[in-house]
């Protein structure tokens, strides 16, 4: 997030969800975006389906699933049309807008509309609500980032709070709400293909040869698979061994069928986790791990702020925390190796004692994390960037001045999903979660009282549809797309807008991952989980 949480629900005039079904799934900034409303902030909520934040929207939304991009044009259509946008901070802070106007000028709201299905007046409505608020803020989630065109659906999120002159003051920005805990710092400590930690980047000779120096190895200068990749590598013979932990792609990828295939031609599995997932299942080796509550370290959140984590109760059994299994397993194989690695570098040895240790490191080699210490986080933690050990931290990125200069404006063209509805498939899915359950459910299937209350997967549908397949709430239906098939009792309703379909992946045997797409973000490499076309029909008993 560009913001803090603080500042976002106390600041905002007004607020723009878009993709992100915020009082389930970040129950704790949905209840202070609720407080915000009820303090008299304007809430858009730019969503397919009816959720619960739609009662206490000003103005709802219900942009066609994949048409997130002509949504924003359109509301900059407006705004450029009415000239309510900020002009100073255009002029002093930005380049690009020409490039920006001369695209989204063709996005009326009526060829919006079109594309999107919201009508006009709604957009514009919208819109004059965003150009009024001084300053309005922009929420998002997986929900716009997982299509073909996520990165493009993120820069637009950003064109938009450029022309508003919402960035780098309290109230503003654009704010993206993680997806799971620790995923930020997962990304932050280089959990990504492309990066070392810091977002310093594979590529860049300079990092490379700072990290080659510190942990006595030569580094490879080419960035590296992301985990659609990895299983198509492993589908083709192209990697032999997978190291999985913490995830359980059996159930949170998509094309759950291709990925047991590339799985099973894998020479080597290894899974480290907290219980037998259904991954862990088709293990060679699997080691046992120590839960957030069984170990020290840290965690950082969707504010970038960095927190410590303490252990509460001992570890189960034989588990251990990863800080302590990965520099064993590291260690041990170096030792069938052999000499690969400069001793003498300092930080090759993998000897720590503790994860304050760890954390030094991440410090001396992260520029972002160079003030950050177990001493100076002991409390409420510090925001990155935090550059020296007496930085503040940082509240807001991009007050006064951009990381590279300039704010940049980037036209963005609507471009269709890779997959949309046709006579044999006449039915969009989009897919996301419940309060009730996380992920791939291997934690909260064990909690008894979620269990009760949502104890399986249900089809969610519109009671026009629900009529025109001739089922009722409860019936089984089979839910079919190009790549699988699940059976799933209906849950009829008006949550979901008619031709839509929403399911979840919480439950293994009805994932909705079967089902879905995996074409890429030609950028992001991130797959197309909100958009794929299916088949419904009514399966009796």
């Amino acid at each position: 997030m560009t913001n803090s949480i603080k500042d976002i629900v106390n600041d905002a005039e007004a607020y723009l969800v878009i993709g992100s079904n915020t009082t389930e799934q970040h129950p704790v900034i949905g209840i202070q975006l609720r407080q915000a409303v009820k303090r008299g902030a304007k809430l858009i909520l730019a969503d397919p389906r009816q959720l619960d934040m739609a009662s206490m929207a000003t103005v709802h939304l219900q942009q066609r699933p994949g048409t997130d991009v002509a949504l924003l044009n359109g509301l900059m259509n407006v705004i450029l049309d009415d000239g309510t946008y900020d002009a100073e901070f255009v002029e002093a802070r930005t380049e690009g807008f020409d490039e920006l106007k001369a695209v989204v000028s063709r996005y009326t709201p009526e060829v919006a509309e079109q594309i999107t299905g919201v009508p006009a007046d709604d957009i514009r409505a919208a819109a004059r609500i965003l150009a009024a608020a001084k300053p309005a803020s922009l929420l998002y989630a997986m929900g716009i980032t997982q299509h073909t065109c996520g990165h493009e659906n993120v820069l637009s999120c950003a064109n938009l709070q450029l022309l508003l002159g919402n960035m780098g003051v309290p109230g503003g920005g654009v704010n993206p709400l993680r997806g799971q805990n620790n995923v930020q710092g997962a990304c932050d400590m280089g959990g990504l293909p492309n990066v070392y930690p810091g977002y310093q980047r594979v590529t860049d000779p300079a990092s490379r040869a700072k990290f080659e120096a510190a942990w006595g190895v030569e580094l490879p200068g080419e960035n590296g698979l992301t985990i659609t990749e990895m299983m198509d590598a492993a589908h083709d013979g192209k990697l032999k061994a997978l190291y999985v932990f913490g995830e359980n792609p059996i159930v949170s990828d998509p094309d759950t069928n291709h990925v047991h295939e590339c799985i099973d031609n894998l020479e080597m599995l290894i899974v480290q986790d907290l219980f037998l997932t259904e991954t862990a299942e088709l293990a060679d080796v699997v080691l046992p791990a120590a839960s957030f509550a069984e170990k020290d370290g840290t965690v950082t959140n969707t504010e970038r702020r960095v927190q410590r984590l303490r252990v509460a109760v001992p570890p189960v059994g034989d588990s251990r925390p990863d800080w302590e299994i990965i520099p064993d397993l590291a260690k041990r194989t170096l030792a069938k190796l052999g000499d690969v690695v400069d001793a003498e570098a300092p930080h090759a040895r993998w000897e720590y004692s503790n994860p304050s240790e760890v954390m030094d490191e991440i410090a001396a080699l992260t520029p972002i994390y160079g003030g950050i210490s177990y001493r100076r986080i002991a409390g409420k933690g510090l925001q990155w960037p935090c550059p020296t050990p007496d930085h503040p931290g940082t509240k807001i990125l991009h007050a006064g001045v951009f990381a590279r200069g300039l704010g940049q404006f980037t036209g963005v063209e609507w471009a269709p999903p890779a997959e949309e509805p046709d006579e044999e498939y006449p039915y969009v899915l989009t897919t996301g979660r419940v309060l009730q359950h996380f992920h791939g459910g291997s934690m909260t299937h064990r909690v008894e009282g979620l269990e009760a209350l949502v104890p399986e997967e249900r089809v969610r549908i519109n009671f026009a549809d629900a009529e025109r397949l001739g089922v009722d709430d409860g019936d089984w239906l089979v839910v079919r797309s190009r790549r699988g098939e699940v059976k799933a009792r209906a849950s009829v309703g008006k949550e979901s807008p008619a031709g839509v379909v929403f399911m979840t992946f919480h439950f293994g045997a009805a994932t909705a991952n079967l089902l879905t797409n995996p074409a890429l973000d030609p950028v992001a490499k991130i797959p197309e989980y909100k958009v794929c076309a299916v088949s419904l029909e009514a399966a009796g008993d």
